[in-house]
């Protein structure tokens, strides 16, 4: 029996679960310097995640759960998922999910404290496109936290009201009477892509202008 999701696939979920609280928690508490590791290691993560939705394991990639209105409205009224994997109203809010992460993340790199912290990509634009990525940055965040908790309400549904062992699915990579269709792409190509994302990010930073010279 092969597992419905990979090993970089859970992983990934449960690292993005960790570093939200982590990004909360620094933020209230203007620890800017673990914040922004958070949020460079989030756009690592969701860069990893959109090459493995194209590359990696069968039930990993967009192309397996990600479906038009039709099966949607189809699954809605209790036709049942085309997939085993997730089901068509799972894959748009997955799909939403890294794109609010990777929004929220990625404006972060231009925002500042207006005292000891200033964002890697601060010094790159006019103070007017730091403004709004201020703004998305907080919009996001609000948007993120009534997404992540809706993400919650269902999963927990599922285990509990549906009883398809969903969270077992999470940590296992199985469940009830689902499997996966094809054997999982080997972990290790998963490694590659995540190097490839933070030696791109590492690389992209670089270039970023620093603060001008001091007159003094």
């Amino acid at each position: 029996m092969h597992p419905l999701w990979d090993i970089p696939t859970r992983l990934f979920h449960w690292s993005v679960v960790i570093l939200l609280g982590v990004a909360w928690w620094s933020g209230e508490n203007e620890r800017l310097d673990i914040h922004e590791w958070v949020g460079l290691t989030l756009i690592t993560l969701v860069g990893f995640r959109l090459i493995w939705g194209v590359v990696g394991s069968v039930h990993s990639r967009f192309s397996d759960f990600v479906t038009g209105p039709g099966k949607i409205l189809a699954y809605l009224k209790g036709e049942g998922s085309p997939t085993p994997g997730h089901n068509p109203l799972g894959a748009w809010s997955v799909l939403a999910l890294l794109a609010l992460i990777l929004l929220q993340a990625v404006s972060g790199l231009f925002n500042t404290d207006d005292i000891f912290y200033n964002g890697p990509l601060y010094y790159a634009v006019d103070s007017d496109i730091r403004d709004t990525m201020g703004a998305i940055h907080e919009w996001a965040f609000t948007v993120l936290q009534g997404l992540v908790a809706l993400h919650i309400a269902v999963v927990l549904y599922h285990q509990l009201v549906k009883k398809d062992g969903m969270i077992r699915a999470m940590f296992t990579g199985v469940a009830p009477q689902r499997s996966g269709q094809k054997a999982p792409v080997a972990w290790w190509w998963a490694l590659i892509a995540v190097a490839i994302v933070a030696g791109a990010l590492w690389w992209g930073l670089e270039q970023a202008p620093g603060p001008p010279p001091s007159l003094w």
